[in-house]
């Protein structure tokens, strides 16, 4: 079996995910493409303390680049990005859509219980949904609710996920890929449509792949996103079934399109191989991006450690007293090392508009110019949010050398840096 170095596998990560090459000077819709065929995959969530998460990685691998061309790219046909449960509930090329059909087709079994339960015990209020959707979508839930179920308001004894029996009808049509979003309200609500309607016509009237040709496109794009990982990692990226994964790869080494391989100082390889992908590359990288906790280069957490050496660990649902680095916590990539992670907030009501770093750390080694180069990432995240200025709290071991480089570069606020 091939044996790398874990430099060699860390550097063929990062080109594989984008951070090899050159920012664009003028990025536009034609980068912010290309980063979507590169990833395969780009995670949705509703946390917006700085920015919605989807926008991030294209700012991470672009630089500032405008916002509209991922807009556009969900929001108008012919639809380049459209959402489905791929990852997480994530954007995706509408031939990955389709590759994801066995998924849809496994609703009644797969769908979380909430969803499943509908289908079975008020049938007929989906129907009524669906062809509610295909009447009048695209359609907010609130809106297909005041139609169908006035003034039946939503179960309160839940913070969380407290959806009415029509807001779950619509997540089963969505499951089961009989509805689409065809974007998002300015408040982040899904607005359906039938999927017929949301797909280019040619994907939308494509014949569905078996599930084993399908699963099997779906770790080929993994692992050329990922250029070395295990089968874990694999697996995680689509959020594939063990025997799933583990059929498709031995399929794709026997293709010669997977090459095992052992990464020197991984302990997972000691058991089983890692698989680098036959066009990964390991250029010299000279990255600078601070990463969303979303970010498909760290979201899967042992794959990271492996990696980098560091322990990501997301802190939004951990009580405040407990958290140890803070709530929308970016991880800092330098070069070719995760170097520092800081906790960002945007807050758009003060004078301006101002980035707040809650909290700065360093990682073990990090460089000299660690807290240099992250303030100019830093103003240069702000100038893309439209915030004025750049304030530092005193958290963090990084804090002190951050705030003084913050000031330096020209960006920093006013009281709020120390």
């Amino acid at each position: 079996m091939e044996e790398i170095g874990p430099g060699e596998a860390r550097r063929a990560a990062l080109a594989a995910q984008g951070f090899a090459a050159r920012r664009p000077a003028a990025p536009g819709a034609a980068h912010v493409a290309r980063v979507v065929e590169r990833l395969g995959v780009v995670q949705i969530d509703s946390v917006n303390v700085l920015c919605r998460s989807h926008y991030l990685p294209f700012f991470s691998r672009l630089g500032p680049y405008p916002r509209e061309a991922v807009d556009r790219a969900v929001h108008r046909r012919p639809r380049r990005l459209v959402e489905y449960w791929a990852h997480e509930a994530s954007l995706v090329a509408p031939s990955t859509h389709r590759l994801l059909r066995w998924r849809m087709a496994r609703a009644a079994h797969d769908a979380w219980g909430s969803v499943r339960s509908v289908a079975v015990e008020q049938p007929e209020l989906v129907g009524a949904v669906l062809a509610h959707v295909a009447a009048h979508g695209p359609v907010t839930a609130r809106e297909v609710e005041a139609a169908l179920a006035p003034g039946a308001g939503r179960p309160g004894e839940h913070w969380g996920w407290n959806w009415s029996a029509v807001k779950r009808a619509l997540e089963h049509l969505f499951f089961a890929g009989e509805v689409s979003s065809a974007g998002r309200t300015a408040q982040f609500e899904r607005r359906y449509d039938l999927t017929a309607r949301v797909l280019p016509p040619e994907v939308a009237a494509a014949p569905d792949p078996a599930e084993d040709e399908a699963v099997r496109g779906l770790v080929s794009l993994a692992a050329r996103a990922l250029g070395v990982a295990g089968e874990a990692g694999l697996r995680d990226y689509f959020r594939l079934r063990p025997e799933q994964c583990r059929r498709a790869v031995a399929e794709l080494v026997e293709a010669g399109e997977l090459v095992p391989v052992r990464v020197r100082g991984w302990a997972s390889t000691q058991r089983r191989p890692a698989y680098r992908h036959v066009s990964a590359r390991a250029p010299r990288v000279r990255a600078r991006a601070l990463l969303t906790p979303f970010d498909p280069l760290v979201w899967h957490r042992p794959r990271t450690e492996e990696l980098f050496g560091v322990a990501v660990r997301l802190e939004f649902y951990v009580p405040r007293e407990q958290r140890v680095h803070g709530y929308y916590v970016m991880p800092f990539l330098l070069g070719e090392e995760l170097v520092a992670r800081v906790d960002l907030k945007a807050d758009r009501a003060a004078p301006g508009g101002v980035l707040r770093v809650l909290a700065a750390w360093a990682e073990p080694g990090a460089p000299p110019d660690a807290a240099a180069e992250l303030a100019a990432e830093l103003s240069d995240l702000a100038r893309w949010l439209g915030l004025a200025a750049v304030e530092v709290a005193g958290r963090g071991d990084l804090a002190e050398a951050l705030s003084r480089a913050v000031g330096r570069s020209g960006h920093a606020g006013g009281s709020g840096s120390t």
